[in-house]
């Protein structure tokens, strides 16, 4: 596609481990994550417009708005804003990824907002990296800009890269009820514990603390977990505050198995079989 008439993969974002430390006096929470994407997600295009506008396709689009309050006009709005940007831009979202599942959706969609623009409006994109766009959005946001694997701390959005070989390339497969899951009730649902730092060389051997409220509030998502592990993967776990769950898989064929186990068990629930960034 041209500059003009441009496209991205809004990456589906994946807390490998997430450890929460303690409640801020802003009501905020300390984390340790590791942060890697998935090679597939939403999808978002762009064209040349006077204004700023948005319509949205896909699987799941049912239900949600695509006015002013949008991520991904808030995103492009921000952009103009900062940059003394005149031109405006009609976007084009197609859903895939479900809402308020824990994988990022939205944080994913604004990041891909900014690379699309900064791209039509001729702006240095690797600027987005270094700028403060992305945490005035969300505290995901500024790790979905690049999509690629990092550390994060803080609220998520100071980020140091990481490389690990046992992460790029890794066959995936992510599982959702199809119960939204928004991030505050499960924030409200943890106990407080300090369970401990997260050592980023031994990532596998943490944990997401958000796992047993967000159960406790959706008890199916440790069904999905129990479907997950009978499919022997390397690793299972819930996703950020869920419900989306994940598993890493030694080969695109056992991942490929995996998926079509649980979508024979569970037909109802959503699946997308991927690999990491």
């Amino acid at each position: 596609m041209t500059p003009s008439h441009a496209s991205e993969t809004a990456y589906a974002k994946i807390n490998l481990a997430l450890h929460v430390r303690m409640r801020r006096a802003d009501g905020y929470h300390e984390l340790e994550t590791v942060f890697a994407f998935a090679e597939d997600g939403d999808r978002l295009t762009v064209a040349p417009a006077e204004g700023l506008s948005l319509t949205i396709t896909g699987r799941f689009a049912k239900g949600l708005s695509a006015d002013a309050d949008n991520l991904v006009l808030r995103a492009a709005r921000l952009l103009q804003q900062r940059c003394g940007v005149g031109q405006g831009a009609a976007f084009t979202l197609d859903k895939q990824l479900p809402v308020a599942a824990g994988i990022g959706g939205g944080s994913a969609d604004a990041a891909a907002a900014l690379r699309l623009a900064a791209r039509l409006w001729g702006l240095d994109a690797t600027q987005l990296l270094t700028a403060d766009l992305g945490a005035e959005l969300g505290a995901d946001v500024p790790a979905c800009i690049a999509s690629q694997t990092c550390i994060g701390t803080g609220v998520g959005e100071q980020l140091l890269p990481f490389a690990d070989a046992a992460i790029s390339g890794r066959a995936v497969l992510l599982v959702n009820p199809l119960i939204a899951c928004p991030t505050g009730p499960v924030f409200r649902q943890w106990d407080g514990m300090d369970r401990g730092p997260l050592d980023f060389s031994c990532w596998h051997h943490g944990r997401n603390d958000l796992e047993k409220p967000a159960i406790a509030l959706h008890p199916e998502i440790a069904e999905v977990l129990r479907q997950l592990d009978m499919t022997k993967p390397d690793l299972a776990r819930m996703s950020g505050s869920g419900a989306t769950c994940f598993a890493l898989y030694a080969s695109v064929e056992a991942r490929n198995d995996a998926q079509q186990a649980i979508a024979a068990a569970c037909p109802q629930w959503w699946t997308m079989a991927s690999s990491l960034r």
